[in-house]
C-alpha cells in the first residue's frame, strides 16, 4: 500500500526531492529508490523530524515498532500521522505518540495501485478539517476517498479493503467456467474482466439500483434468469454476507489487541 501510495502522490505532480520511504531492511531501500527515485532507508533518523506528513503503512503488529522510531528519529508534534493499518485505533496511536500528534487512519486498497483505489478516512481526536483535507489529497491521487466515523472503518475494511479478493475469486470462477463450457482460458479471462469492469461502470456512473440494470439483462424465459435462480439456490447473497461480517469479526479481534 505505501508503494501505491508513493506511485500516486508522485503521478500528481509532488516532487520526489519532497518524498522519502523507510522500509524494513537496506535491501527493500535500494529496491523502492530504484523504483520511484525518492530517497529510501532502513532508518528514519534523518528525515523524520523534518517531515510534515508521515503514512505508516506496515501490518498491524508493526505499528508499535514504527511509532517508536519514529518518536526516537525526533518526530514533532504538529506533524501529522496517517495509519493505514487495519484493526489500530486512532486513539492507541494517539496513545503511543503521548498524545502529541494528529492523526488519521485511512482504509484503502490495492486497485490504488492502478489508480482506482477506495479509500475511508476517520480522524483522530486532534485532527481538524485541514488535516483531513490534507490525507483526502493523499489518498485522492490514487483513487476515490471519502470521510466516515471511525466506526465504521471495520465494516469499510471487511468491504473494500477485503472487496478485491472477493471480486478476483469471483472472477477466477467465471474464467474457470467459461473453459468449462469450450472457451479458451485467454479468451475467457478477458471476457469476464470487461464484463466486470463494465457492469461495475455502469453502476457507478447511473443512477439506478443495481437490481434495475439486472432486469434490463434477464428477459422473460431467458438463459440469464436460470443462471440467476442456480445463483440464488447457491445463497450467494447470503454467501458474501457471512464473507463480510468474518472478515469484521477478525478485524474486531485485532482491535481488542491494540486498545
Amino acid at each position: 500500500m505505501g508503494g501505491a501510495l508513493l506511485r500516486g502522490v508522485l503521478a500528481s505532480g509532488v516532487s520526489p526531492e519532497n518524498v522519502w520511504a523507510a522500509t524494513k531492511s537496506d535491501a527493500s531501500a535500494q529496491a523502492v529508490a530504484a523504483d520511484f527515485g525518492v530517497v529510501a532507508q532502513s532508518r528514519y533518523l534523518d528525515f523524520a523530524a523534518s517531515s510534515d506528513v508521515i503514512v505508516i503503512a506496515v501490518k498491524p503488529a508493526q505499528v508499535d515498532a514504527a511509532l517508536q522510531q519514529l518518536l526516537e528519529a525526533g518526530l514533532r508534534p504538529e506533524t501529522l500521522v496517517i495509519s493505514v493499518a487495519a484493526g489500530v485505533p486512532t486513539k492507541h496511536i494517539e496513545a503511543k505518540l503521548a498524545d502529541a500528534n494528529p492523526v488519521v487512519r485511512a482504509m484503502s486498497n490495492t486497485p490504488c495501485f492502478v489508480g482506482e483505489g477506495m479509500t475511508a478516512l476517520a480522524a483522530g481526536s486532534r485532527a481538524t478539517a485541514e488535516h483531513l483535507a490534507i490525507a483526502q489529497r493523499l489518498f485522492g491521487a490514487v483513487g476515490r476517498c471519502i470521510t466516515i466515523e471511525e466506526r465504521h472503518l471495520n465494516a469499510v475494511t471487511a468491504i473494500s479493503g477485503s472487496g478485491p479478493a472477493y471480486v478476483y475469486l469471483i472472477i477466477e470462477a467465471l474464467a474457470d467456467a467459461g473453459v468449462r463450457v469450450g472457451l479458451p482460458r485467454e479468451t475467457a479471462m478477458t471476457l469476464v474482466t470487461q464484463t466486470v469492469l463494465g457492469a461495475a461502470t455502469m453502476v457507478a456512473q447511473s443512477d439506478r439500483h443495481p437490481a434495475a440494470l439486472r432486469d434490463d439483462v434477464t428477459t422473460p424465459a431467458g438463459c440469464t434468469i436460470g443462471a440467476l435462480l442456480v445463483l440464488e439456490d447457491g445463497k450467494i447473497r447470503s454467501v458474501l454476507a457471512r464473507a463480510v461480517e468474518e472478515a469484521r469479526n477478525v478485524l474486531l479481534e485485532l482491535e481488542r489487541a491494540n486498545p
